[in-house]
């Protein structure tokens, strides 16, 4: 009989395809490779798409935290001393295009001291025009009120502070900075106590157990820096590119100005992020791959047992094209299917891993992801649509790769020696 090949993909081949994949009684066995198959690249796809939206949030919810801390840049005195002139500096790097706001502060480290604890702190003075603009510290979870923040009438501090000292709004804090006035006996420390205002979550446990915002002058005065600031935080509109930036902004605040970017105070932990988030990728990867081995083994045995229906096929006028199609559909099906089903399941989990989060937390009675562990008070998630869709067709790409060569071998079978065997 003549052999002539059928329209590639048709519905016949589909067919035959499909009842490939409904294993019967006796091909149990083979059913059982091809659901761990499916499972396998399921579990492969849907972890990577977690674990590679937790990195993507972990490391924007750090660079929105540390940013919105520090600003985009910093600028300090070339001579290591206070700026003088910081408000006609700041001026001028603010109106640098690009340049969304410039910001004097005053900063110092000191001891906080209470009746519960004495812990270290970072200091910044602002004024209060500068501090509403930080939506860091100007948001829902603000306790208090700011409205004579200007006026030296108390200080803000960071909640995790407040709950460390036990204290609460109204109560005084104890401040203590080793730069106080020079005595006979050499300098002494200046010891004052302030009111606290208001308490503020940047969502950041390293800024909000450690941070208070000060009054410009009072700051100026705690830390004997006269009419001077410690340095100008710079915001930029595309952080980015903050060191396109940088030129232009040396070049109206003045060269006895230094400027440090978030690249370069930041570039190790940074980095470190970006080689871990590409090590899990790879690590992962294997997952999928292990699971595409499996569909090469399951297809291996289908192509055994299924030796006579392929002869039988092959007598009846299937062409070795229409063979290898066949079971190039089967093995691809079971890839797709597990690729869009690990999707399904990657999605739905990242778009609830808060709330999956403390679910666990509670089950097990443990804090999952501690805030003074991971510096983040929640589990951030961010799903990049461009990455979703290339670990998918890789994913797709190595299920179609694992089903070539037994597809090829099951097309290669010779009609003679299957049936005479049988």
């Amino acid at each position: 009989m003549p052999q002539t090949d059928t329209a590639p993909f048709s519905a016949f081949e589909r067919m035959i395809a499909a009842r490939y994949l409904r294993a019967r009684r006796k091909e149990g066995f083979i059913s059982v490779i091809a659901g761990f198959s499916f499972v396998g690249i399921l579990l492969g796809v849907a972890t990577l798409i977690i674990v590679m939206a937790v990195m993507n949030g972990f490391r924007t919810e750090l660079l929105g935290k540390v940013l919105g801390f520090n600003g985009h840049a910093m600028v300090y005195s070339a001579n290591g001393m206070p700026i003088p002139d910081f408000e006609e500096r700041a001026a001028k790097i603010a109106a640098t295009p690009g340049v969304a706001r410039a910001v004097p502060f005053t900063e110092g480290q000191a001891m906080a001291s209470s009746a519960r604890a004495s812990t270290g702190v970072l200091i910044r003075g602002m004024k209060l025009e500068n501090l509403t603009k930080l939506s860091s510290v100007m948001n829902e979870k603000l306790r208090g009120s700011l409205d004579r923040f200007d006026e030296g009438q108390g200080v803000a501090v960071g909640y995790r502070l407040a709950w460390q000292h036990g204290l609460n709004i109204g109560d005084q804090i104890t401040l203590v900075s080793p730069e106080g006035p020079a005595t006979i006996f050499g300098t002494a420390p200046r010891i004052r106590s302030f009111p606290i205002v208001a308490t503020f979550e940047i969502g950041m446990s390293e800024y909000d157990k450690s941070v208070i915002y000060m009054p410009m002058k009072e700051a100026q005065d705690f830390f004997a820096q006269e009419d001077g600031a410690s340095a100008i935080e710079v915001m930029v509109e595309h952080p980015d590119d903050i060191d396109e930036y940088v030129p232009a902004m040396a070049q109206n605040a003045g060269a006895d100005l230094q400027f440090v970017t978030w690249k370069t105070s930041n570039q190790t932990f940074f980095n470190a992020l970006q080689v871990e988030r590409n090590v899990m990728f790879l690590i992962l990867t294997l997952i999928i791959l292990v699971a595409a081995l499996n569909i090469i083994s399951g297809l291996i045995m289908l192509v055994k047992d299924k030796g006579k229906d392929i002869a039988i096929l092959r007598t009846m006028g299937a062409t070795r094209g229409s063979i290898l199609r066949i079971f190039f559909m089967t093995g691809a099906a079971i890839g797709l299917a597990g690729t869009f089903a690990g999707i399904v399941l990657g999605v739905v989990i990242c778009l609830n891993i808060e709330n999956i989060r403390q679910g666990l937390s509670w089950l097990s009675g443990k804090e999952l992801f501690s805030p003074e562990l991971y510096y983040l008070s929640r589990m951030p998630a961010e799903m990049n649509v461009n990455e979703t869709i290339l670990i998918a067709l890789m994913a797709i790409g190595l299920s179609f790769i694992a089903t070539i060569y037994p597809a090829r071998r099951a097309a290669k079978l010779d009609p003679v020696e299957a049936l005479r065997y049988e």
